[in-house]
């Protein structure tokens, strides 16, 4: 692996110009792509999936840590060639899948323990990670990249801007932060925003998919219309009487509310006999 060809000639030779549709932005610095690998901890005889992988910097970085075996899931063609090319010097370490990373069921590619890292195709990097969150359990650790402004929703406190419905599906699920902020000028070409990698560990204990479901809906209710009273945007689901046996102010609005209040009050919708609120 010592004498793998520069990045920027792998992109050449095989025509990876970024494409907006598919969210691309190269990360080529291997500084950069080695701390995020390190972030993920003694990868000794973890089994890591990689989701757009591109021209392969972030593979070779996790082709270079103890990983037993890399599985990596790749739609564009152009970048299925390039990171073939690394699969075949790879010495039976790195599998290529071509696919969408939204259709895979990413825990089955995989034995455990099990990881995800990955520079995240942007524009469907918020529904593969709730997709991967209802099935949190699978997964020893997530290493994430994503917009610095979706990173920030992730990890976001209550009763602050950026907190909403991603934050407590996910904070509800595992303990979150940011580990790494990188500016557009780390990516090839630069996006028009920056960057943050997110470390997600799952809980120990995780519910169970249709209470995951409920909590889906509940918070697609309580925070579709941000501005509304919760008795307001909870009246299909019983409104002012629910909140009350919740212990919950019905003029409270949803982003004043943690996410122990929400697990609460979904405790509470689901004891009422409502498994499909909102």
């Amino acid at each position: 692996m010592a004498d793998l060809p520069p990045l920027r000639d792998v992109i050449a030779r095989h025509g990876l110009t970024a494409r907006h549709g598919l969210g691309q932005h190269f990360l080529l610095d291997g500084n950069v792509t080695d701390r995020i690998v390190r972030e993920a901890g003694d990868l000794t005889g973890r089994h890591i999936v990689e989701v757009g992988p591109g021209p392969g910097g972030l593979t070779r970085s996790l082709l270079a840590s103890a990983a037993a075996g890399i599985t990596a899931v790749e739609l564009d063609r152009r970048a299925i060639g390039a990171i073939t090319e690394l699969a075949d010097m790879a010495g039976g370490r790195l599998r290529v899948i071509e696919g969408d990373a939204l259709s895979v069921d990413a825990a089955s590619l995989v034995p455990a323990p099990r990881q995800l890292i990955a520079n995240l195709p942007y524009n469907i990097a918020s529904p593969l990670l709730v997709g991967w969150l209802r099935h949190a359990a699978s997964f020893e650790r997530l290493i994430l990249m994503f917009q610095q402004e979706v990173a920030e929703r992730i990890c976001a406190e209550p009763d602050t801007t950026a907190y909403g419905r991603l934050s407590v599906l996910t904070q509800w699920t595992c303990d979150v932060r940011i580990v790494m902020r990188l500016p557009p000028a780390a990516f090839t070409p630069p996006p028009k925003v920056s960057s943050a990698v997110v470390s997600l560990t799952p809980h120990r204990i995780q519910p169970e998919p249709a209470v995951f479901r409920r909590m889906e809906a509940l918070t697609a209710a309580a925070f579709g219309q941000r501005r509304k009273m919760l008795r307001g945007s909870l009246r299909g689901l019983g409104g002012e009487a629910l909140l009350a046996r919740a212990g919950i102010a019905a003029e409270r609005r949803a982003e004043t509310l943690s996410v122990a209040e929400f697990a609460r009050l979904l405790s509470v919708t689901a004891s009422s006999g409502d498994d499909t609120p909102g």
